[in-house]
């Protein structure tokens, strides 16, 4: 019975282990996706892709970052072009971000406004 017992809890604490490291390697995901009125100025487009890849330079919460113009064959897009993803440890890094002063700079910048906007936050999980 003791041999039982103590199996058992081998096996309940190597799961609390195993749940705690699948944890620590979670981040949080924050996508933007921008589609633009037919005609927007390229310039204006380029200024705000820029902007953006300014931010993981000023905003240290930021992780990684990265983004890309839609390319899918599929035509499902909806009209959204331009896909931002930046990475966080936290929920709370990301709404730091979201306040901080150099993002709220990035957000005065969408003018001309994206015609359409999606935002899409996820912990990553496997």
């Amino acid at each position: 019975m003791k041999k039982l017992l103590l199996l058992s809890l081998i096996l309940i604490s190597s799961y609390a282990v195993s749940a705690i490291k699948d944890k620590q390697r979670q981040v949080l995901r924050h996508v933007v996706l921008f589609g633009w009125k037919p005609g927007t100025d390229p310039t204006a487009i380029d200024k705000v892709v820029t902007a953006f890849g300014d931010l993981e330079h000023k905003i240290k919460l930021i992780k990684a970052y990265e983004w890309g113009v839609n390319n899918s064959p599929e035509n499902l897009n909806n009209g959204l072009t331009h896909c931002f993803t930046l990475t966080f440890n936290s929920e709370a890094d990301r709404d730091a971000y979201l306040i901080h002063p150099d993002h709220k700079a990035l957000v005065a910048l969408l003018n001309p406004a994206p015609d359409k906007v999606t935002v899409v936050d996820y912990w990553t999980t496997k």
